[in-house]
């Protein structure tokens, strides 16, 4: 079925080495939610030509080729770059909860620079680690360690107004406006100094790990900068092992506004965490820091960015969240159902299988695309819409099992089942509470558009499309006392 339907389209791009040029191709820019047209079948059936996924027409607008693949080929072969796409919401549910059926992520697209993460693991080695340390990024052991999030919050806030500027603000005293990129003033710095703390890493070594986090980021994926990013990995392991070894006998502690000790930091609570007489070794623990690092720095920094970007582009939307601010959990998981920058989690399937007429065969590369499952029409009305106040969304508790509660959905955006982001609960309350603080340093907040990038008609803001915005310039009235 989608291995037919498509061979007419790409046949001619497959023989490399006679027609190299017949692999290049470049998109059109269309209106957001409009495809390009790739032809159609014998049927009329839309076509899709792989080489679009190549694109910056595809980064920009994905959501309408996604519906074509939803709509004709939920299950979709890739011939060009060799993997199978699943882009339906029930289809990821069941794969996801098959844990046996598709047990992975693909080893080694992870251990190069993160380490021997539990990302790669499944069964009981996976389900030893996660109980291990997932207790200590849930409920109460999280609500804890929500004071240090809430000061390092107001620390950053404060620093806008520090003599020597060094948030960059651009202040105008006659009209009493002030302009700030939301980016470079909080986002970036804010999650990675929440993970920072609440994992114990002492001060003196944060400008340090705040560079081992940049360079891992920046080398994932084989790019130019994966070996800067493989020493980064060195260099963090090399410093956690001495800390784990002084944390084992000696543990750190964090503190409340007083100063009294409330709890332990997390590799602390590690270091000294048993389970059927197991301790994790320092090479586990270190690699659970730069899986924490990923999902609370970077995931975090988008998630916040999008957030105020979709939400002030919907004054009605912000207004509410203005007027109640439990909306403030609404609109973090509506904003990650609309625009997350988690795009999807690939697999491996151990056995052949055969879904939707398509025959994929074990050990095949399956994109679960997450952000596809999220633009379901099967299962969320009008979802090109941002809409804090739809009734199909579940926005409670997150859960592994909770993909359905209530009768309503949850978003895709960290996954369900076994390999449920383990970031997700930290991630949530980084966001929200971080855009409260913020919306009560902001007064008349707005987007400065003449400052942001525009869409294809020079006028309209720029769509997020696949991950996040990287700048989000703001203006708001300076305050007066």
């Amino acid at each position: 079925m989608a291995r037919k339907s498509t061979n007419n389209a790409i046949s001619e791009i497959l023989n490399f080495g006679e027609n190299f040029e017949a692999a290049q191709r470049k998109f059109p820019h269309m209106p957001v939610g409009e495809a390009v047209d790739m032809g159609f079948d014998e049927n009329g059936v839309p076509l899709i030509d792989p080489r679009i996924f190549d694109s910056g027409e595809f980064g920009r607008n994905p959501y309408p080729y996604y519906k074509i693949m939803r709509d004709h080929y939920p299950v979709f072969y890739d011939e060009l770059h060799n993997c199978y796409f699943v882009t339906r919401y029930e289809d990821i549910t069941n794969c996801y909860f098959d844990e046996l059926g598709f047990n992975t992520i693909p080893k080694g697209s992870s251990s190069g620079v993160l380490g021997n993460t539990q990302l790669e693991l499944s069964g009981i080695e996976h389900r030893r680690r996660r109980n291990i340390y997932g207790r200590h990024l849930v409920g109460s052991a999280l609500t804890k360690r929500l004071h240090a999030l809430e000061a390092i919050a107001q620390e950053l806030i404060e620093e806008w107004w520090l003599q020597d500027n060094p948030k960059e603000l651009i202040i105008d005293n006659e009209k009493g406006i002030a302009t700030l990129e939301l980016g470079k003033a909080f986002a970036n710095e804010f999650p990675i100094s929440v993970v920072a703390e609440v994992l114990g890493i002492p001060q003196d070594a944060r400008q340090e790990f705040t560079w081992w986090y940049d360079a891992m980021m920046s080398g994932l994926g084989g790019s130019e900068t994966h070996h800067e990013g493989l020493e980064a990995r060195q260099d963090l392991e090399n410093y956690v092992e001495d800390l784990v070894e002084e944390k084992r006998g000696n543990p750190t502690y964090l503190a409340d506004e007083s100063g009294e000790e409330i709890c332990m930091d997390i590799i602390s609570e590690l270091c000294n965490s048993e389970i059927d007489g197991d301790v994790m070794s320092t090479e586990e623990i270190t690699s659970f820091i730069a899986l924490v690092v990923g999902g609370g720095g970077e995931t975090t920094r988008g998630a916040i960015m999008n957030l105020w970007y979709l939400l002030l582009q919907h004054q009605d939307q912000y207004q509410a969240v203005q007027r109640n601010e439990e909306l403030w959990d609404t609109a973090f998981h509506e904003m990650l159902r609309h625009s997350t920058s988690i795009g999807g989690q690939p697999r491996h399937n151990t056995n052949e299988i055969v879904m939707h007429g398509v025959i994929i065969p074990s050990g095949s590369l399956i994109h679960m695309v997450d952000v596809s499952a999220n633009h379901d029409e099967r299962i969320f009305t009008n979802p090109e819409e941002f809409n804090i106040f739809r009734d199909d969304l579940y926005s409670g508790k997150i859960l592994r099992s909770g993909h359905n509660k209530e009768g309503k959905c949850s978003h895709m955006a960290f996954g369900v089942g076994p390999h449920l982001c383990p970031g997700a609960w930290i991630s949530h309350q980084e966001t929200v509470i971080g855009s409260q603080i913020l919306e009560a340093a902001f007064r008349n907040v707005r987007i400065n558009k003449e400052r942001m990038p525009k869409d294809i008609d020079g006028v309209s803001l720029a769509p997020i499309g696949l991950g996040s915005i990287r700048e989000l310039w703001l203006d708001f009235e300076i305050p007066t006392n």
